[in-house]
């Protein structure tokens, strides 16, 4: 099972990629020339990515219309582009700097009052999709605070600025606007709200799904007949779609996301070593069985919830200056990682979740602690 679940996160990649060749549609523009302020609709590269649309989705007349008239309220904004560069080359990376942005007080106790009111909820998408309530409250509390920063950017704007001002400079901007094209085109075929606001990069509300995550996982968790994902105060559809995502891509019921390692580190980071270099090789895919992993230098601390067959990553986070951490990522780590694809990102969620459940087990036990007993009596006076 485990095997066929990842076949599917390998299948779904395959497939998004694919998507990205048939609407790679406009071409990056030129180093150094500037967009025109005028908008989106009166541009020639939007003009004929619209009539490719209306013509390979066989669009009515009136479906047509609507298409250019959303796209004619598109703008774009300037300080979006920038936003998308990675970080100069040379700059080290850093777990610990990273993890310390959301593995903080604030967002912990923020959890805590997610989780204490939402817990049902929570119970209810782990009993029909199988993602632990931890997970989920750990994607929410990383992408938007729990609903407080789900940005207030026009989704729109963003889109078609990304889509036709994508920065050229960028190493993949190619593959990178062709993907952004791609969310642009969701949008407008399934004729979301042109004021929707959410991300510089188009991702909207608690759960921050792009267009084409709204169409294919969103849920209407709550059975109001609507879905609402940025609505703070009520999340219950950002909490079942956030579920759902997980458990199409595979999540596995039981299984860890990672597990503890230990490495000889006499030559481990020694220039050539080959058994580092064949390990990290697969990045975050997991590709090795922890027999296979024990041959090259690594010990896994495997628990009776995985299994010898059960294939892993070994992940390399970084640490700046200072010695890099180690984990050995399960097929549930892969899976965190579809929803960002960064190793730290996906970390970054699974201790989130973790200290939330901590600080909630512990604030129980601290109040089951100052428990005065004939308040309790006082319910059967």
């Amino acid at each position: 099972m485990a095997r066929s679940n990842l076949h599917f996160s390998r299948l779904a990649v395959s497939l998004g990629l694919a998507w990205l060749s048939l609407l790679s549609w406009v071409p990056v523009r030129a180093q150094g020339s500037s967009p025109p302020s005028s908008p989106y609709a009166s541009r020639p590269e939007a003009l004929a990515f619209t009539a490719q649309l209306v013509e390979r989705e066989q669009l009515s007349p009136d479906q047509a219309r609507q298409v250019r008239e959303t796209l004619a309220q598109a703008r774009f904004l300037p300080q979006v582009p920038p936003l998308m560069l990675p970080a100069p080359a040379g700059s080290p990376k850093n777990w610990a700097l990273y993890r310390s942005r959301f593995i903080e007080p604030k967002r912990i106790q923020a959890g805590v009052r997610f989780w204490q009111q939402n817990q049902a909820t929570l119970a209810r998408a782990q009993k029909r999709y199988g993602v632990p309530p931890d997970i989920v409250v750990g994607i929410l509390g990383v992408e938007t605070l729990y609903g407080q920063h789900m940005g207030k950017f026009r989704v729109l704007d963003a889109l078609a600025t990304l889509a036709f001002d994508f920065p050229p400079e960028h190493p993949r901007a190619a593959e990178r606007q062709a993907y952004f094209q791609k969310e642009l085109a969701q949008f407008l075929l399934h004729q979301m709200p042109a004021q929707r606001l959410g991300s510089y990069a188009g991702a909207t509300g608690l759960s921050q799904f792009m267009p084409s995550s709204l169409v294919q996982w969103a849920v209407d968790f709550d059975g109001d007949g609507r879905i609402d994902l940025g609505t703070p105060q009520k999340p219950a559809d950002a909490i079942g779609s956030v579920a759902n995502y997980f458990h199409a891509f595979g999540w596995k019921p039981g299984l860890p996301t990672h597990l503890p390692v230990q490495i000889d580190e006499a030559g481990w980071q020694l220039p050539g070593n080959e058994d580092r270099a064949t390990l990290l090789a697969p990045d975050i895919l997991p590709s090795f069985s922890a027999e296979q992993l024990s041959s090259h230098g690594v010990q896994v601390q495997r628990p009776q919830s995985v299994g010898p067959q059960d294939l892993l990553a070994l992940i390399e986070l970084q640490n700046g200056e200072a010695a890099p951490t180690y984990v050995a990522g399960t097929e549930n780590f892969y899976v965190v990682t579809r929803y960002n694809w960064s190793s730290y990102y996906a970390m970054a969620v699974i201790e989130l979740g973790q200290a939330v459940a901590q600080a909630r087990a512990q604030k129980q036990t601290t109040g089951a602690a100052h428990f005065k007993p004939h308040r309790a009596s006082k319910n059967h006076d």
